[in-house]
C-alpha cells in the first residue's frame, strides 16, 4: 500500500501480479493489458506535465468512448489534474457555460469538434487544445503529442480531500452545478462497492455504458480496476453485442433502458446468462415489469441500487439476500443514511421523508458555489439529496419522489427549468412547464405543456430544440393549453399536469 492518497495509485497497488494479462477487451479484438493501461497513462500523463500546469488545474473533456478516453482519465488523476467529463450531446452554448465556469487549462475533444471548439475555448482563455479520435486508434492531437515521451511517470501525490474530478449536474435554477469529488470520495466508494458486490478478480465486466456519466466513469470502471479485473469495453449500448459477449462476461452494469432493450431480443434466456454472476441496475428508476420479466427470462434478479452525482453509490440491494423490487436496498459500509421531516426529525419506519447522506463518498461542494454548497447540508453534516423515500421494516430504502423537479430519462439527469426557459423565449409561447411522463424505454419521457399565443407546431418546436440542447433534454412530445394548473401561491401544479397527461 501507499500513503499517496491518489486514486490511481490506489487503483494500481491492485493491479494483477501478472501486467501482461487482459484489462480491457474491445469488440474489435485490439485489447489492452494491465501494462498498457500503466505505461500508456504515463505517456499522456508526461504530457500533461510538459504543460507546466499548476497542480489542481482542470481538464475538460469531451470525446467519444474509447480505451484511450479512459487512459487520459488515468493520466489526469496521475498528473494531479482534475478531470471534467462532459455529455458528447451538448452543445456550443452549453459548453460555453462549462468552459467559462471551471476555466479548464486544457480541453480534449473530437476531431470533428475541433474547429468550433477550439475557437470557443481559446476565446475563453483556455491555453491548450487537443483532439482524441475514438475511430482510429492512437489518432488526435493528443496521443501524437504523447507518443514520444516517456512511458514513466510517477503519481503525483494527492491528499484525501483534493479534488479528483468535477461532475456538471443540473440545477433547478437552470444553471448546471459543478460537483467536486475528491480521491478520498472516489476511493471510499469504490473499495465499498467492491465490499457489497462481493467482486472477485476473475470477474468480468460486460461495460457499455459512457464514460462522462458517473455510472459509467466511476461506478463501473473503478471497481473494476480496484478489483483488478477486466472489461469487455464496447464503444456504445448494442443488445446485439451484448448478446455476443454475455458468455465472457460475469457482471454487467446499466441503466434500466439497457435491459428493457435486451428483454426484446429473441435470444436472451437463461443458457445464455448461465455465466453471469449479477446484473446491476441503476441511475434511473426501475419498472416492476422490467424486473419481474428480467427474472423470469433469465433466472437472474436485477440488483438495483441507489447514488447520485454528488455522492456516487449510497444504497445497494444485496448480492445474497432477497433483493426486493421497488426499492434501492441498504446503507453502504461506512455511510449513513437517513430520512427525516421537513423540521428535521427522524422519520418513523414506512414514513416518507427527505433523504439525507453522511460519509466517506460525500463530495466536497460545489465549484464556485460556497452558499449553494452551504444550503445543501444540514447543520450535522448529511447532504440533503433531494429525494424523497422511506425506510420500511427490513431496512429497505423506498424511493418515492423527488422534492426537486428532476427527470431522469435514460440514466440522465433533466431538470426542466433549463428547457423551460429555452421554450419560454420562442416567438408565441406565453409559458411553459416541463414534466417528466413514464416511459417503458426510458423510465421518464421529457414532455412539455405549452401557454401560446398564437398556433404552434409542436414537431417544428422539437426540431428548433434540437438544434439548441442535447437531444436527451428534447422533449419527446408536446402539449398545449389555455392554462397552467396553479396553487394558490401561483406556483405551477406540475402533479395535475402529470395526472392529466400520463396515458
Amino acid at each position: 500500500m501507499t500513503d499517496n492518497a491518489n486514486l490511481y495509485a490506489l487503483i494500481r497497488s491492485a493491479f494483477p501480479s501478472n501486467l501482461q494479462t487482459d484489462c480491457l477487451i474491445t469488440a474489435q479484438g485490439a485489447n489492452y493489458s494491465w501494462s498498457d493501461l500503466d505505461l500508456a497513462s504515463g505517456k499522456i500523463a508526461n504530457l500533461l506535465a510538459s504543460l507546466n500546469l499548476p497542480k489542481g488545474a482542470r481538464i475538460a473533456v469531451q470525446v467519444e468512448k474509447s480505451p484511450e478516453a479512459l487512459l487520459l482519465y488515468l493520466a489526469a488523476l496521475r498528473a494531479g489534474l482534475i478531470f471534467i467529463p462532459l455529455n458528447t450531446a451538448y452543445h456550443s452554448a452549453e459548453m460555453r457555460y462549462f468552459i467559462e465556469d471551471a476555466q479548464p487549462a486544457v480541453v480534449v475533444c473530437s476531431p470533428k469538434n475541433f474547429g468550433w471548439l477550439a475557437q470557443l475555448a481559446f476565446s475563453l482563455g483556455c491555453s491548450h487544445v487537443f483532439t482524441l479520435d475514438d475511430r482510429m486508434p492512437n489518432q488526435g492531437s493528443l496521443l501524437q503529442r504523447a507518443a514520444g515521451l516517456s512511458d514513466q511517470f510517477q503519481t503525483v501525490h494527492s491528499e484525501p480531500d483534493d479534488i479528483a474530478s468535477i461532475l456538471y449536474t443540473s440545477g433547478t435554477t437552470g444553471k448546471s452545478k459543478g460537483a467536486m469529488l475528491s480521491h478520498g470520495n472516489l476511493g471510499a466508494n469504490a473499495k465499498a462497492l467492491q465490499q457489497a458486490w462481493e467482486w472477485q478478480r476473475d470477474d468480468v465486466l460486460l461495460h457499455s455504458l459512457p464514460l462522462f456519466h458517473v455510472h459509467g466513469l466511476f461506478i463501473s470502471c473503478h471497481v473494476a480496476l480496484l478489483s483488478g479485473s477486466s472489461m469487455i469495453f464496447l464503444p456504445k449500448f448494442d443488445p446485439a453485442q451484448i448478446i455476443k459477449f454475455l458468455g465472457r462476461s460475469t457482471v454487467m452494469m446499466g441503466v434500466p433502458t439497457y435491459y428493457v432493450r435486451l428483454l426484446e431480443h429473441p435470444e436472451l434466456d437463461q443458457t445464455l446468462c448461465s455465466h453471469m454472476r449479477v446484473f446491476i441496475s441503476g441511475s434511473a428508476p426501475l419498472l416492476a415489469e422490467t424486473f419481474h420479466s428480467f427474472a423470469q427470462r433469465t433466472g437472474h434478479t436485477l440488483l438495483e441500487r441507489y447514488g447520485m452525482s454528488e455522492t456516487n453509490i449510497i444504497t445497494s440491494n444485496p448480492c445474497h439476500g432477497q433483493r426486493k423490487v421497488g426499492t434501492v436496498g441498504f446503507p453502504l459500509n461506512g455511510e449513513q443514511v437517513r430520512t427525516v421531516l421537513d423540521d428535521g426529525a427522524l422519520c418513523e419506519v414506512d414514513a416518507i421523508g427527505h433523504i439525507q447522506v453522511k460519509g466517506p463518498n460525500v463530495f466536497k461542494g460545489y465549484w464556485n458555489m460556497p452558499e449553494k454548497t452551504a444550503q445543501e447540508f444540514s447543520a450535522d453534516g448529511f447532504f440533503k439529496t433531494g429525494d424523497l423515500g422511506k425506510f420500511d421494516r427490513e431496512g429497505y430504502l423506498h424511493i418515492v419522489g423527488r422534492s426537486k423537479d428532476l427527470i431522469i430519462s435514460g440514466g440522465y439527469n433533466i431538470y426542466p427549468k433549463e428547457i423551460e426557459l429555452i421554450l419560454d423565449a420562442m416567438p408565441g409561447v406565453v409559458e411553459s412547464a416541463v414534466i417528466g411522463l413514464p416511459h417503458k424505454d426510458f423510465g421518464e419521457a421529457v414532455c412539455a405543456v405549452l401557454v401560446c399565443s398564437v398556433p404552434l407546431d409542436g414537431e417544428e418546436l422539437i426540431a428548433t430544440l434540437k438544434t439548441q440542447i442535447a437531444n436527451f433534454k428534447v422533449p419527446k412530445q408536446i402539449f398545449f393549453v389555455d392554462e397552467l394548473p396553479r396553487n394558490s401561491m401561483g406556483k405551477v401544479q406540475k402533479n395535475l399536469l402529470r395526472d392529466r397527461f400520463c396515458q
